[in-house]
């Protein structure tokens, strides 16, 4: 540029265009060198042009390209704005739309609905479609009305209409399914199953006319209750003709005199209920027996049958637990109610029948002295009630409550009678005596092992606390007759008799475990030792006292003296060589005569074998071991063969 400048006197301002000034060469003599350098620098100056003129039309284009960037971009947002506003309206025509046909739908009146209320029969699936409709309509327009929308008063008389024809014949429909339970020999479940379809028939009465449903709820209850009331006072009243003639009474206690005139005027087992035994009454609170089909009672009276008072009680409140059961449910599913509300229902309508069952027991429970009887209901109540709880249905609580709180009374007041009926007994009039077990241990026996196994399923302490007491008094009452005896050996044998007969039926029943096994056993234990004692005195005595001398000597260290027993231990070899046989025969017969356990007898014969053991060790000491009287010695062997034939095996 410099050059150009210079030589073609260029002008360039600044950064912008150049502009190339025309040469002047007309009158200037130029050679062919700077003719060359004339050429060059025009041809330079030409293509600097055309450059500068590409560059200004790009220049023009990018500034019209960024010119139209510029207006796309202020076009974009202005759609962009103009995209909002349009969702903004279609939002809010769609909410609209929605509402109005919210609203339109729910004032419109289908014919549909209108021919199945006025026409179809209740029974009809048309019918309770539209009625639900109708009820849906009915809500709607009580809504829109809440909220002042006019147009509700065109459908308001129409829907008005079909809510009483709806009414008139649900109401009619209703009170006929109720009515049907009053005919005579009705299975009152069959239409209470039926009813149980329609319940939103009661549900729409309750929405739309209360006192009409209030009405048809006063009806069933009081229809139900008379049901309820009328079948159960039927069936227990022929429920009673079936229970044993005879029943336990007021002498009826364990420390009665049982005389032969007494059992002679008893009727016969067949009618008469075990007083003191459990014997199969038991099973009544077996999980088969318990929730085993209700007695028949014309079946029963049919086949001469008889039950005791807790069989009835079994099967009364078995029909009462299932019919509570399906009464609380039927009426928490058909009425809609729950809570306080469902218990309040469901008394209404079951009250009365549990009332005249409270005061039935109340007043049988007056007379009764059966105490197993008693305490085996106090346990059909227990199990009950647990029933009721799986099945979901505490409106029975406090009946149960209620019955417990008679039977238990009823129970301790019982059982204290017997207790003071044995602590009263005086042996002295209970007549001729013998050393077999007393008829009142052994009812004793019977009774406590009774109550002990029926208390082992769901124990309870205050029953064990009575038959503590009365456990006291019987051990008291056998001690106080042992000492009507002369002899002690009489005494000792009617002890054991009695303590191993009420261990014996204790131990059938109780756990082995039990207070009352463990404390007969201790007694057993302790007069028997003491009868053996008693029983070797007199043939074996004084072989004992020298066997127990010398082991105490032994024991000390003075073997030393049993040489000056020589002659004390002669005799006594040669007594018991010469008499040993009849002694053990007449021990054999004695045993077997004095009690009644045999197994117990041939127990007692067992310490005579160890005793001679015991003799022949001390007779092998060194101090008497050259003892000439020991030839003469029985030989071991043959003395236990011989106790053996006296042990038969029963």
């Amino acid at each position: 540029r410099e050059r150009i400048s210079r030589e073609g006197r260029v002008a360039i301002s600044g950064n912008a265009r150049c502009r190339v000034t025309k040469v002047k060469t007309e009158k200037m003599p130029l050679d062919l060198a700077s003719d060359r350098s004339v050429m060059t620098l025009g041809r330079v100056s030409i293509f600097d042009h055309e450059i500068f003129e590409i560059k200004d039309r790009m220049e023009q284009m990018l500034g019209a390209f960024q010119s139209d960037l510029s207006s796309i971009s202020s076009e974009i947002r202005t759609l962009q704005e103009q995209s909002g506003a349009m969702n903004v309206r279609l939002r809010n025509r769609q909410a609209v739309r929605g509402r109005l046909g919210e609203l339109v739908d729910g004032l419109v009146v289908p014919s549909a609905l209108v021919t199945a209320i006025l026409e179809a029969p209740v029974t009809d699936p048309r019918f309770l479609e539209q009625l639900q409709e109708l009820d849906a309509k009915a809500a709607a327009v009580r809504e829109q009305e809440a909220r002042g929308t006019a147009a509700c008063a065109d459908v308001r008389g129409v829907l008005d209409r079909l809510r009483v024809k709806a009414v008139a014949k649900i109401r009619e429909f209703v009170l006929q399914k109720i009515y049907s339970f009053r005919k005579p020999m009705t299975n009152y479940q069959i239409p209470q199953t039926a009813l149980l379809k329609y319940r939103f028939f009661y549900q729409f009465l309750l929405g739309n006319e209360r006192a009409t449903a209030r009405e048809i709820r006063d009806e069933y209850v009081e229809t139900l209750g008379k049901v309820y009331l009328s079948y159960s006072r039927s069936y227990l009243g022929r429920l009673m003709k079936v229970q044993y003639e005879e029943v336990a009474e007021k002498d009826d206690l364990m420390g009665v005199e049982d005389t032969a005139k007494k059992d002679i005027l008893r009727p016969s087992l067949r009618s008469r209920n075990t007083i003191f035994t459990l014997g199969t009454r038991g099973s009544v609170i077996s999980p088969t027996e318990l929730e085993a089909p209700i007695l028949v009672p014309h079946t029963a009276q049919r086949g001469e049958q008889r039950y005791p008072f807790e069989a009835l009680f079994r099967s009364q409140h078995y029909a009462l637990l299932d019919n509570s059961c399906r009464e609380f449910l039927f009426i928490c599913d058909f009425f809609a109610v729950s809570g306080p509300a469902a218990h309040d229902l469901f008394h209404a309508v079951m009250g009365r029948t549990l009332s005249m069952t409270l005061k039935h027991l109340e007043s049988y429970l007056a007379d009764c002295y059966d105490a197993i009887a008693v305490f085996l209901c106090i346990h059909i109540v227990l199990r009950f009630r647990n029933i009721a709880a799986k099945r979901d249905v505490p409106a029975l609580d406090r009946y149960w409550e209620q019955v417990l709180a008679l039977l238990w009374p009823r129970f301790e007041l019982i059982l204290e009678m017997n207790v003071q009926s044995v602590r009263s007994t005086d042996p002295q009039r209970l007549g001729g005596l013998d050393t077999r077990p007393h008829y009142i241990t052994r009812r004793y026996a019977e009774f406590s092992s009774a109550l002990v196994s029926i208390n082992q399923t769901i124990p309870n302490e205050r029953t064990m606390q009575l038959l503590g007491q009365l456990q006291v008094e019987v051990e008291n009452f056998v001690l106080r007759v042992a000492a009507e005896f002369s002899s002690r050996k009489e005494q000792l044998v009617f002890l054991i008799n009695n303590y191993d007969m009420m261990l014996g039926v204790l131990m059938e029943r109780a756990a082995d475990d039990s207070k009352e096994v463990e404390s007969f056993q201790q007694l057993l234990n302790a007069r028997t030792q003491e009868f053996i004692e008693e029983l070797l005195s007199p043939p074996f005595g004084g072989l004992v006292a020298f066997v127990k001398e010398a082991e105490g000597l032994i024991e000390r260290g003075q073997a030393e003296r049993l040489r000056g027993e020589e002659a004390r231990v002669t005799q006594l070899i040669r007594g018991f060589g010469s008499s040993w046989k009849s002694s053990v025969e007449s021990l054999s017969q004695d045993v077997m005569r004095s009690f009644t356990n045999f197994r117990n007898g041939t127990r007692c014969l067992d310490p005579a074998d160890p005793a001679y053991h015991r003799f022949h060790r001390v007779l092998s000491q060194l101090q008497l071991r050259a003892l000439p009287a020991r030839a003469e010695l029985i030989n071991i062997h043959h003395l236990m063969v011989e106790l053996k034939k006296h042990k038969p095996n029963f």
